[in-house]
Parts: C-alpha cells; structure tokens; sequence
C-alpha cells in the first residue's frame, strides 16, 4: 500500500521575468513502511520535494496523495492540522524550544491535539526511554549534547504517532559516531514499521535506507529500491 504518491508534481517559482521548475513533473510512490533517502546537488529540488512531502508547502501542478487522500489544493489551516497528526518532522537544527525542558519540548505536538496532560506526560516518558534520554527529562536543550538534542527532536516527531517521518539532514550537525546512532535508531524505528522519508548529500547516511531516489535538475534521476 502506498503511504505516499506523486503524480506529474510541478512547483515553479516565479524569480522576476524567469520561471524556475524546481520539480518539473516529478511522479512517485512510496509504500507505507519503507526507508528512503533522497539524494542530489543543491538546486536538485529534494529540499523542494520534502517542502511538498511534509505539507509546509503546494506543488503548483500535479496531484499529491497523502495515504490516498488528495492533499495538493488543501487550505493552510487543512494542511497544518495534517502535518500535526499525520507527520512527523526531524530537521538538521534540532528546532528544540530552549526554554523548554526535554519532556515539554517532546510533549509540543500534544499539546496542540489537546491531549490530556496525564497522557501526555506518559507518552513523552515512554518515548524519551526509547531513545535513551529517560535520565534527562528535566533538563533543558542548552544542557545536552548534539546528540542527545536530536534524539530528543526524533521523540517529538513520534510524539503524536505519525504515519510518516521527514527527517531534513538529520545527522548533519553532528560528528560521524553520534550520526550513526541517530541513524542506527531510525533504523531500528523503521524496522518497527515507521515510514521515513529522509534528505542526505551522504552516501554513507543514504546507505541506511533500504531505498534511494537521486534528484537532478528537478527530475528523478533514478531509483534504487529494495
């Protein structure tokens, strides 16, 4: 089954008098439980395609399914409250809330679906556990390690049990052995069956992900599936 599908996706920008295609018909399945890494130079169009992919942004042609409902002419409040409950989002910054401790910083997304606060509190117990951070619930991002900061963005993104992970670079802040437990732990996630969609200009980062889509010049250049 499909959890994701491109058909003849377009995004043109407008930059005075030109007209960029920054995906130029770009058609696509992904099936519900699979790992991909997307790969290309810069102006390739994956971080375009991620922007799609996660409902920050609308292709300008095409269709886009999102588990086989019509997500490409959605309104912005349509598509926030998709990307709430349907997706989850792991960015090479970490995007933590300093003010917040590791616990309210995974518990965010809850609190916008208006859990309630006992359940969420366990839900964020439960998940910093997973990712080997349960002795550090109470602390603050500025007091932790690179690593430990994005294993608490990867808690988030599971916070409110997406169907889908978009991780943006997610090792690309951090030193070769702490990227590969981050990517160990995705790893270990997808086998659970977590669908990931990831961005990386490293082979050896892609080499994690079972299946590996190369974008050149806004197209799909090829595709190594397994």
């Amino acid at each position: 089954m499909s959890i994701v599908r491109f058909e003849d996706i377009y995004k043109i920008y407008e930059m005075g008098a030109e007209h960029v295609k920054a995906l130029n018909g770009v058609s696509l399945s992904i099936k519900k439980g699979s790992f991909w890494a997307i790969m290309g130079p810069s102006g390739s169009g994956k971080s375009t395609m991620m922007n799609i992919l996660g409902c920050l942004d609308r292709p300008t042609a095409g269709q886009y399914y999102l588990e086989d409902k019509d997500v490409s002419k959605l309104d912005d409040d349509a598509l926030s409250d998709i990307r709430l409950r349907y997706i989850g989002f792991i960015f090479q910054s970490f995007n933590l809330i300093p003010q917040l401790t590791v616990q309210k910083n995974i518990e965010l997304p809850l609190y916008y679906l208006g859990w309630e606060s006992h359940k969420s509190i366990e839900q964020a117990k439960e998940l910093a556990a997973k990712v080997g951070l349960e002795e550090r619930l109470n602390h603050k991002p500025s007091e932790l390690s690179g690593g430990q900061m994005q294993r608490v963005a990867v808690a988030r993104s599971l916070a409110a049990n997406p169907h889908i992970i978009l991780a943006d670079e997610p090792t690309g802040n951090l030193d070769s052995t702490t990227g590969n437990q981050i990517m160990e732990l995705l790893a270990e996630l997808n086998n659970e069956g977590t669908t990931i969609i990831m961005v990386t200009h490293e082979p050896y980062i892609a080499s994690f992900a079972r299946n590996r889509l190369h974008m050149k010049d806004g197209k799909i250049e090829s595709i190594e599936e397994s």
